[in-house]
């Protein structure tokens, strides 16, 4: 080996050695695990950490859309907060807290929390109504049959399993996959992202009622059959 080679190998070595980020060695371990918490603002968060499922302004993505001032003004902060601490057990919504295996710390779900409601809340939205409560007892599904036909058969189908403008809303798939909760933020806060009005514009003239709302979700939860592989299912 040439006297150049030898000393270009050494300064190799030395570097390599010098900055301790070999594969392995403890100060690459601490950069990879220290890096997330370093991280505190709310669109770096965002973007790392929800724009694969909830798009990445918040629109569009595989997930319910987070820009949506109805949906901000109906559900609690502190529900949003478990939500993105703990997940949703039985849904694809992880769970971001370190107390809860995830790699965010409080103060970066707080932050979490806080920007989807100064980015995205807007109290104009909601200015002048009363928005219906987010959680409720269970209402009467006889009475909720009713309020289908006339709330929501007109886009989902007499039967509910599909019509000219949206799809089944009794598919034993999609009900072993959300919950009664879920069931009841949707008639609420509708999906602006696929064209389903909120609870204001379903029937025409005037907004469900909360009462109507129970029930039309108890309804719904009558259509709900175990499946193979889902909870409760067989």
């Amino acid at each position: 080996m040439t006297t150049t080679a030898v000393a270009v190998a050494m300064l190799l070595a030395l570097s390599l050695a010098g900055c301790d980020l070999l594969p392995g060695r403890a100060g690459a371990r601490d950069q990879r695990e220290a890096a997330p918490t370093q991280v505190a603002t709310f669109h770096a968060l965002y973007s790392q950490q929800c724009a694969g499922c909830h798009g990445r302004d918040g629109r569009l993505g595989a997930a319910r859309p987070l820009n949506d001032a109805v949906y901000l003004a109906l559900v609690p902060a502190p529900r949003l907060r478990q939500a993105i601490a703990e997940g949703v057990p039985g849904t694809a919504q992880p769970a971001f807290a370190k107390s809860a295996g995830g790699a965010l710390t409080d103060e970066q779900i707080d932050a979490l929390v806080q920007g989807l409601l100064a980015t995205w809340a807007r109290p104009g939205a909601t200015q002048g109504v009363t928005v219906p409560p987010y959680a409720a007892k269970p209402g009467d599904p006889e009475r909720g049959s009713a309020v289908y036909t006339a709330a929501c058969a007109g886009c989902h189908g007499e039967d509910g399993r599909g019509g000219p403008k949206a799809r089944s809303v009794v598919d034993p798939s999609y009900l072993a996959l959300v919950s009664d909760q879920h069931l009841r933020t949707t008639v609420i806060a509708g999906r602006a992202d696929i064209g389903m009005p909120d609870w204001r514009g379903q029937i025409a003239g005037r907004a469900l009622s909360p009462a109507e709302i129970s029930d039309v979700v108890a309804w719904l939860v009558t259509k709900r059959k175990p499946v193979p592989g889902r909870p409760g299912g067989v």
